[in-house]
């Protein structure tokens, strides 16, 4: 694919369609991660990593095995076997096993961002974010480059949307807030203010 079409598959990925705040995933961890930025980060990293490395597998696996058909002959025995419909269990056991490599990774070399991190961390493997960036590539049936490409793009998008609200909310710890609206209130209209925002962006690329 030519890079310029990359490019509006990048700028697609991070501003028109960002996974959490216009295709609405990925909200758990947008909601339990974003009170420090320096965690924010951390989650935002290894969810870079861990869609970009998704979605190279994932789409290979697809390309392989399950975009086409099998054809099996055992004996005088012959059929056509279609394994399209394993393809939800076999991109989460991806996700599990590449979640498991940054938790090793993170609890060896920076523990305290590991517990930081806490269960959002091991929730990455159902993080609807992640699992929703590699079927939208299988159902686009998108090249391998192409869904790395995308798969990376989500993932810097899912980043900034997170810092930016963890951003936000560490400046309304400051700030005087009614008490009705306090905590997790204020932090569900913020999001929904950010999301208008990226509104903005719609139309940018077609």
């Amino acid at each position: 694919m030519p890079s310029n079409e990359w490019l509006l598959i990048t700028v697609g990925a991070i501003l028109v369609n960002n996974v959490v705040l216009s295709r609405i995933l990925g909200i758990c961890p947008f909601l339990g991660v974003s009170k420090k930025i320096e965690t924010a980060l951390g989650m935002s990293g290894a969810v870079v990593f861990v869609m970009g490395i998704s979605s190279f597998v994932t789409a290979v696996l697809y390309k392989l095995l399950l975009a086409g058909s099998l054809h099996l002959h055992i004996g005088s025995f012959d059929a056509v076997v279609n394994l399209g419909f394993t393809r939800i269990l076999l991109f989460i056991a991806v996700i599990a096993s590449l979640v498991q490599i940054v938790e090793i990774l993170l609890k060896k070399f920076s523990p305290a961002l590991y517990a930081a991190l806490g269960i959002y961390l091991p929730l990455i493997t159902t993080n609807c974010a992640v699992l929703g960036t590699a079927e939208i590539n299988a159902s686009a049936n998108r090249g391998i480059l192409d869904s790395t490409v995308f798969g990376i793009a989500t993932g810097i998008g899912f980043g900034l949307a997170l810092l930016l609200f963890a951003s936000l909310r560490e400046r309304l710890e400051f700030s005087r807030i009614p008490k009705a609206f306090q905590g997790t209130a204020i932090a569900l209209i913020t999001a929904g203010i950010l999301a208008m925002a990226f509104m903005g962006f719609s139309g940018l690329v077609k």
